[in-house]
């Protein structure tokens, strides 16, 4: 299945655009699914249907689904407390019931996350398109499943979980209580759940599609999105510049400014990204009549993946170098620190911790250097580790 991620800066028109790009490829024989995050019904809004927590068809082709976080949240802590049920009734804890549950803050993420997951390994549909939420707000919800499975790992490594077997008589010699089974069946079935949506998302065939009106906020928005992007290492497949006004807007007029400002943000995103441009029709987009007459682009059978390639300059200059696609980066604003067999690399209000590859575990870090968007990390092999030549 082919996953296309859309967001963008709150405001811009980005739902309209997800609800317009998945009803132009339905019209074109491709079964889609759209998926909404909002918990207001802005999607159904835009389609002049009702979206909610049962798919719903627009049309032949095209099929509309609002997960209910607040469902899932109730359903997921009603299936941990019969899980818990023993030790809740050792304790004499009495059980909530679900009617009386309130979400808690990042249930929303956790039950998109899942419809994600869900959506994209079903094979009613060829493509998915996914409303995600504001860019911020995209970029950590895109970085959890990574970082949840990290930390995870370091709670409970695999590893350790050998020792399941003895921890009774561990907990009997060592004097401490050990972890029950119960903790660590739901470790295992929570990373292979994250581990479903990370594969998800680094897919050759998701890729994301940014939402951005011309203009300087647009243009400042789109910088550090874009960063972010790609620390994440996730594949942008076009910026759709939305609301661009008509070229014969005179100059004298009160859109005359506006006009100005968006052609010089245009000029500079084309430098940079993909650009298509989509006209603004003068009103709030509505039903799918309104949503047909925007010109918004298709979506591509295949995606380039992206590449962090490490090259070999040992005979020249003694060392590996290992490239990593960082555009709009600053280097004032850049920090790498290298622990163990993984390496932190900071980048502007993100941070992301990568496993080195293979080759560079056995090297030291020499420098990095920032040009033309790239950051290049030297790496120089560590004679106790390298193997040695006869």
């Amino acid at each position: 299945m082919r996953t296309l991620l859309i967001t963008g800066p709150g405001g811009t028109g980005r739902t309209t655009l997800a609800a317009a790009t998945a009803l132009k490829a339905a019209r074109q024989g491709t079964r889609t699914l759209l998926l909404g995050t909002d918990r207001d019904d802005t999607l159904g809004a835009v389609l002049g249907v009702r979206t909610g927590p049962a798919p719903t068809t627009v049309e032949p082709g095209l099929t509309a689904w609002r997960p209910d976080a607040a469902q899932s949240f109730r359903e997921t802590l009603a299936a941990l407390q019969d899980r818990a049920a023993s030790a809740l009734d050792l304790l004499g804890a009495s059980r909530l019931e679900t009617e009386e549950l309130t979400p808690l803050p990042g249930a929303d993420d956790l039950a998109l996350l899942r419809a994600l997951r869900e959506a994209a390994l079903a094979e009613a549909h060829d493509l998915l398109v996914v409303d995600l939420p504001p860019a911020p707000r995209a970029l950590a919800l895109l970085a959890a499943p990574e970082e949840l499975r990290r930390s995870l790992r370091r709670l409970l490594p695999p590893e350790r979980q050998a020792a399941r077997a003895l921890r009774p008589v561990l907990g009997r010699l060592a004097g401490v209580p050990m972890p029950t089974e119960a903790l660590y069946e739901a470790a295992a079935r929570w990373d292979l759940e994250l581990a479903a949506t990370e594969a998800v998302l680094a897919d050759r065939n998701t890729t994301v599609r940014l939402v951005a009106e011309p203009g300087p906020a647009g243009a400042d928005a789109v910088l550090v999105t874009t960063l972010g992007l790609a620390l994440r290492g996730l594949r942008t497949d076009l910026l759709v510049a939305n609301r661009v006004l008509p070229e014969d807007v005179p100059a004298d007029s009160r859109f005359g400014g506006l006009l100005a400002q968006q052609r010089k943000t245009l000029e500079g995103w084309r430098e940079t990204h993909d650009v298509h441009a989509v006209a603004h029709l003068g009103r709030d987009p509505r039903g799918t009549d309104d949503l047909t007459a925007l010109d918004v682009p298709g979506v591509d059978p295949a995606a380039s993946p992206v590449e962090w390639p490490v090259t070999d300059r040992l005979a020249g200059d003694g060392v590996l170098v290992w490239h990593i696609p960082l555009p709009g980066a600053v280097r004032e604003q850049l920090d790498l620190v290298r622990r163990g067999d993984e390496l932190v690399v900071a980048a502007g209000p993100f941070r992301r911790t990568l496993p080195l590859p293979s080759a560079l575990r056995r090297c030291s870090v020499d420098g990095a250097a920032l040009r033309d968007g790239t950051l290049a990390v030297r790496f120089a092999p560590d004679p106790g580790q390298w193997p040695r030549e006869r």
